[in-house]
């Protein structure tokens, strides 16, 4: 199932490309990884809107889509769907553009994730105003 990235007007929030020790002896990339990967992309938006640092407290959903492999670039979008008081809820959506017989993008992974502004000694914090 082939798709296309999101539209150019939506940045990407990181790329990255998983090498052989982020996999299995098959070439198929540990989803603790993209998990963590997931997280960094989530955090970037949030900690953005808290104006510093954010604790992630919640994986409120993920879904694997398609496995990932060595050699796709992945391209994560993050975007804010809520702010509460102190949090910050994130969608993240993964692609992967592979670059086997012919080039093919497809969507590996989607996501949303809660964070919490936190202050210096890591307690909850009100977010700032905009």
């Amino acid at each position: 199932m082939s798709t296309t990235l999101p539209s150019s007007d939506r940045p990407v929030t990181l790329r990255v490309m998983p090498q052989p020790s982020d996999a299995n002896i098959h070439g198929d990339v540990f989803g603790g990884w993209i998990m963590a990967q997931v997280d960094i992309a989530g955090s970037i938006p949030a900690t953005r809107r808290a104006c510093g640092r954010v604790a992630t407290v919640a994986v409120n959903a993920f879904t694997f889509k398609q496995p990932v492999f060595v050699g796709d670039l992945l391209s994560f979008y993050a975007e804010i769907t809520r702010t509460g008081r102190t949090s910050v809820t994130v969608s993240v959506e993964v692609y992967a553009e592979r670059q086997r017989l012919e080039a093919e993008v497809v969507k590996v992974t989607e996501a949303t994730l809660t964070y919490v502004a936190t202050d210096e000694d890591r307690h909850s914090r009100p977010l700032p105003p905009i």
